[in-house]
């Protein structure tokens, strides 16, 4: 198993990278690339996932799906600034992840319980050996792990932040 997270870690990280790197071929989201929104609309506003309806649900289909190890923080962090500039809320539905995009959507499935809970990631951590995503104490608490302080999590990335288009040198 600890041979195999490794190759799974990089394959996902491959293909974060791919969808951050390369350009929209939809004229439509080519056209909203053109013109990104402002930074404080985008924080009060997050975007909607832009993915496809699957079949199954009527939820967004995920972009990449793996497992991980999830912790939680709350109180002496609250009203603290996250990487992303906004103030830490500890009953807000965000988390902090080491490297996926800030401003990414992603649902964490408690695989205990199968309870899930549709977060952004707006800060970055955890910085503690084996786990790789902290959500706040509200999701946390809403996924039903946060008296034990830490769970076994299914991460599907709903959406990666769009970047805005390079300047033209015409």
């Amino acid at each position: 198993m600890k041979t195999k997270l490794p190759m799974v870690l990089a394959s996902v990280f491959l293909g974060l990278g791919l969808l951050v790197f390369t350009q929209a071929v939809n004229p439509t989201t080519a056209r909203r690339m053109s013109n990104p929104p402002q930074a404080s609309s985008s924080v009060q506003n997050p975007p909607q996932a832009t993915r496809s309806i699957s079949n199954t649900g009527g939820q967004p289909k995920p972009l990449a799906v793996w497992e991980c190890v999830s912790g939680w923080y709350g109180e002496p962090f609250d009203g603290q600034p996250t990487a992303t500039g906004e103030i830490y809320d500890m009953y807000a539905t965000t988390a902090a992840h080491q490297t996926l995009p800030l401003g990414s959507v992603v649902r964490i499935v408690n695989t205990r319980n199968h309870r899930s809970q549709v977060v952004r990631i707006n800060d970055r951590g955890p910085f503690v050996e084996g786990r790789e995503l902290d959500v706040s104490y509200e999701v946390a608490r809403r996924l039903g792990f946060d008296q034990r302080g830490l769970a076994k999590v299914r991460m599907e990335l709903l959406e990666v932040p769009q970047r805005p288009a390079p300047p033209r040198h015409d």
